[in-house]
């Protein structure tokens, strides 16, 4: 249960400082890394799901036997977006860069599924 406490506490600090700033960022983006952003909803609502998900972390973090099955939407959430960013950047439409970030999430994600696996079922 440690591991699965120091994982999830670790990674709601992480994206907290990662995804605070962003909300005020947007013309900065879009200036430093055209094209413009062009559909503020999805950037904003993509920031505000993400921050959402920041404090699931927390919880989990709290009581990882409680929460153990929620780390499975967590899983598809770390996962899932280095795979989408892994994809962009085949394609060529992805820096470097921001792979990289999109590495430290599938980091995330693989530490997540060790903590599922080491967190009992029940206590």
């Amino acid at each position: 249960m440690k591991f699965a406490r120091i994982t999830f506490y670790i990674a709601f600090v992480w994206g907290l400082l990662i995804l605070t700033p962003l909300f005020f960022m947007f013309n900065v983006i879009s200036e430093k890394d055209p094209p413009p952003i062009t559909h503020p909803a999805f950037y904003y609502g993509f920031l505000s799901a993400g921050l959402a998900f920041q404090f699931v972390f927390l919880v989990i973090a709290g009581d990882p036997v409680r929460y153990r099955l929620i780390m499975l939407p967590s899983i598809l959430e770390k996962l899932a977006y280095a795979a989408s960013l892994t994809v962009l950047f085949l394609e060529h439409r992805l820096h470097s860069q921001d792979l990289a970030f999109g590495g430290i999430d599938g980091l995330f994600g693989v530490l997540f599924v060790i903590a599922f696996l080491r967190t009992p079922k029940s206590m």
